[in-house]
């Protein structure tokens, strides 16, 4: 099954985001197959920013995104 996930990057005590498309199989930090934007949540406001077009298009193909991400893209505006 492909889930729109997060995968952590950032150095320690300051993690930073990227909403990637991937396996479910696949580690969290591990293998995707398309980046769709990034999240980062130490920034006041949180920055968010997110291919809603890409994004659509990957639901539309029946990824499922994970229930954080699909927080991230309602108020993104990305999904309605």
């Amino acid at each position: 099954m492909v889930k729109i996930r997060l995968r952590r990057m950032g150095a320690k005590k300051s993690p930073f985001y990227r909403i990637v498309v991937a396996d479910s199989r696949a580690p969290r930090d591990g293998a995707f197959i398309e980046e769709l934007g990034f999240y980062n949540p130490l920034k006041d406001p949180a920055e968010i920013k997110v291919d809603g077009q890409k994004a659509s298009e990957w639901i539309k193909k029946g990824a499922q995104p994970t229930e954080t991400v699909r927080a991230l893209l309602k108020k993104s505006g990305a999904l309605q």
